[in-house]
């Protein structure tokens, strides 16, 4: 496993943790630098509080700022998302084998469970009582009033 620097993880799924710094990324990554009044437009947040989020996406990172006279430009940065997506992968890796094995598994059990013991024998669930269900009532009544007048 790939040892990613820890600070750098926690900052980068602190950012990632919020819909707003989430859709800022998306918008990012879609084309070429955006300015910070482009980015916060459909947030519909005070520009001071659009920073906010933008301070922890810069400090995750995650994204860079540059100023050419009075416009701030913003721009994506994907090398800390790149080593959250190689510490994510390993894990992934981890619960697909695992699912897989469950899959064998239970594929194993249906078909030991339901196979035919005799031919013209069919084999019913049972439950864990050894105890015949009784068939439950069913879920609605008979027709209610009519809205017609």
């Amino acid at each position: 496993m790939v040892h990613s620097d820890a600070a750098t993880l926690d900052a980068v799924f602190s950012a990632l943790s919020d819909a707003t710094r989430r859709d800022v990324l998306e918008r990012l990554g879609q084309g070429g630098g955006l300015t910070v009044s482009e980015l916060a437009q459909p947030h519909g947040m005070s520009l001071t509080g659009f920073m906010k989020h933008l301070r922890v996406l810069e400090e995750a990172g995650l994204v860079s700022r540059t100023k050419e006279g009075r416009i701030v430009r913003c721009a994506l940065s994907p090398a800390p998302m790149q080593e959250a997506a190689v510490w994510l992968s390993h894990y992934e890796k981890f619960w697909a084998g695992r699912l897989d094995a469950l899959a064998r598994f239970l594929y194993h059990q249906e078909e030991t469970e339901w196979r035919d013991p005799s031919p013209g024998a069919t084999i019913a669930p049972r439950s864990p009582s050894g105890a015949a269900s009784t068939p439950l009532p069913p879920r609605s009544g008979g027709p209610g009033p009519s809205r017609k007048r």
